[in-house]
């Protein structure tokens, strides 16, 4: 499940990094049934070009050094009403990069802000600011309630806003989650579902309500108006679950070695992802089910043909992300340090430990063993580390 760092997408990013200032700077559900049929929304124009990524610099990742890189291609989850103590210590003694709040919270904006806080002073001194990210679509798929938080409406349901409106809204909500102190919203879904008939057949988005429409123009126009609105107010989307959930007839959460049969490269699927990337500045989360007309034998977050899909035909130039490979059933086939080596060494930038916070030391260790043991894999931990600080560097670029 691995590929060398010296592969030709490793050449043609290159080592993607910033000035070393940015080193101190701040830098899921309910079903569908009888809701009805959306409103077609007219698709969003895409943008004429690819948003450029910020200008780099040979110095930063490599001021940082290979453990505190290592740390950075990391983000450890923790209960989002409670300071896990793995976390912390791979914030402290570890210095990841990014934490993620999972669960359910009602305590509001005011409580999740001052649990963020205590999380963004435990960073060593001279790295990175944390990436803080949640899960806040919409529906059941709403870590943040309470207090200062609206009720999101599901995916389908956003949809019968139309592009407009739906930006106005998704530009509250965002506004919302930086209030509470985070920077990405693992947010929104662009995964096609094939109909509404078909909904129920797919578990783990159109069974849960969470796709903004059944063709490619629909998705077009809804997620790319939510990322829009989350920009706008200062927060980061990421666009999932490239290379696409919208056709497997199994939840990658509950189920091992889950195919798809009918995405390909050239599937709408796919495409969707070229002008919503476009768009701005985003994220990109790959799943972990497997595509048989891709890469039939390794789930997406372990496939160089997938990544090479990503950066070659949508042209993306950002950050990838994992789902989550701490709990899922489709990752725990795999030990959770290889887990990490061969997801970062397929071309994912960051690799998300959200559900359980206690693999990340194993994780942690065996990226740093490798990458001390194989200078292109080394080279490969670096060349995310770059991306990643170019992108809190950047932020949202408003």
């Amino acid at each position: 499940m691995t590929r060398s760092a010296s592969s030709p997408s490793a050449a043609r990013v290159g080592l993607a990094v910033v000035v070393a200032g940015v080193l101190a700077a701040a830098v899921g559900c309910a079903p569908e049934a009888d809701r009805g049929v959306p409103t077609t929304a007219a698709p969003a124009a895409p943008a004429e070009s690819p948003t450029p990524m910020p200008t780099p610099s040979p110095d930063a990742a490599a001021s940082l050094g290979l453990e505190g890189c290592v740390g950075q291609v990391l983000m450890v989850g923790t209960p989002v009403d409670t300071i896990a103590p793995d976390a912390a210590a791979a914030i402290r003694d570890r210095g990841v990069g990014g934490l993620f709040l999972h669960g359910r919270s009602t305590a509001g904006v005011a409580s999740t802000a001052a649990l963020v806080e205590q999380f963004r002073a435990m960073p060593p001194a001279g790295t990175p600011a944390l990436w803080v990210a949640t899960d806040q679509e919409g529906g059941e798929v709403q870590v943040l309630r309470g207090p200062g938080f609206d009720d999101i409406p599901y995916a389908i349901r956003q949809a019968d806003l139309g592009p407009d409106a739906l930006r106005t809204a998704a530009t509250g909500w965002g506004e919302q989650l930086a209030a509470a102190g985070i920077d990405v919203n693992l947010a929104p879904v662009a995964d096609i579902v094939t109909s509404r008939e078909a909904r129920l057949d797919n578990p783990p988005i159109g069974a849960l309500g969470r796709q903004y429409g059944y063709d490619e123009q629909s998705v077009t126009a809804g997620a790319g108006a939510v990322a829009e609105g989350l920009r706008a107010a200062g927060v980061l989307p990421t666009f999932k679950h490239f290379p696409g959930l919208g056709r497997v007839d199994a939840n990658t959460d509950y189920t091992a070695e889950v195919l798809d049969s009918v995405v390909s490269g050239d599937s709408p699927d796919v495409d969707v992802y070229r002008s919503l990337t476009a768009s701005g500045p985003s994220l990109v989360m790959v799943g972990t089910a497997r595509y048989q007309h891709i890469d039939p034998d390794h789930p997406a977050a372990f496939s160089s043909a997938v990544l090479d899909l990503l950066r070659d035909r949508v042209g993306f130039e950002g950050v990838v992300i994992t789902d989550d490979l701490s709990a899922a059933a489709a990752a725990e086939i795999v030990a959770p340090g290889d887990r990490a080596v061969e997801a970062l060494a397929a071309g994912v930038d960051v690799v998300l430990a959200s559900a359980d916070p206690t693999v990340l030391p194993a994780m942690y260790d065996a990226v740093l063993t490798r990458a001390e043991s194989d200078p292109a894999f080394a080279e490969r931990v670096e060349e995310s580390c770059g991306r990643i600080l170019a992108a809190k560097a950047a932020g949202t670029g408003g």
